[in-house]
């Protein structure tokens, strides 16, 4: 039987017993959930994973689907309290504490994607970076895809991926400051931008907008999806 004619249950059952024969030191974890896997790496290792991960011949992983940031700072607290409803009664104001600076060595991780053609599998990598120093080995040596998903995590989460042959911002504008999805950003940003057309040029300001969030008050039921006479007749 090749592995494209097995069941997604028994290609999954496989690739679990090769990847926790393969990775059963100190500080590997292979998770199994909602039908796929994680695999937490050390740090220092990630770069030997992966070119095992590709190479290997129970994984041939040949494509990297992926790579992004994920800051951890507020994970588990509880949320935050909103206030009253506004007039409008279509939004409530909230205002956030300014979140407090991160520390240890599980605020960021690095998230890999990984995709198998040969065995028509995945699998997600994930590798826990510290809150001063969230630094780990580029992985574009071993798929050239990683390219733009390094860049693309080092400008939204800061995340700085050591060996990368052109790490520079790749959404944001060259002079921004700090990273968008990092949880301590604020959500109105450090400061404003508009082209001036006196200067003919984007110039750059303070920020004026008050900072709130707006959450949903009021979900209303949608007719389309309504099978009863009044929702044909409408």
């Amino acid at each position: 039987m090749t592995a494209n004619a097995k069941t997604p249950t028994e290609r999954l059952d496989g690739l679990e017993g090769a990847l926790r024969e393969a990775f059963a030191g100190e500080g590997f974890e292979l998770l199994r959930s909602r039908g796929e896997l994680t695999l937490t790496v050390p740090r220092e290792q990630l770069l030997a994973t992966m070119r095992r991960l590709r190479d290997g011949a129970a994984f041939r992983f040949d494509q990297c689907m992926d790579v992004c940031g994920v800051d951890y700072l507020d994970y588990g607290r509880s949320e935050w309290a909103t206030g009253a409803a506004s007039s409008s009664g279509f939004g409530r104001g909230a205002e956030r504490a300014a979140a407090p600076a991160g520390g240890g060595d599980r605020r960021f991780q690095a998230v890999y994607h990984l995709q198998s053609v040969a065995t028509n599998t995945r699998l997600r990598v994930k590798v826990w970076l510290d809150a001063d120093e969230p630094i780990v080995d580029s992985v574009v040596d071993v798929w050239r895809s990683a390219d733009w998903f390094e860049r693309e995590a080092f400008d939204m989460v800061g995340i700085l991926f050591a060996g990368h042959p052109d790490l520079r911002r790749i959404l944001t504008d060259y002079g921004f400051i700090g990273h968008p999805f990092r949880k301590d950003f604020p959500l109105s940003g450090h400061v404003e931008m508009r082209y001036d057309p006196e200067q003919q040029r984007v110039v750059y300001e303070p920020v004026t907008v008050e900072p709130r969030t707006l959450v949903p008050r009021v979900i209303r039921e949608d007719s389309r999806y309504e099978t009863g006479g009044d929702a044909a007749s409408g």
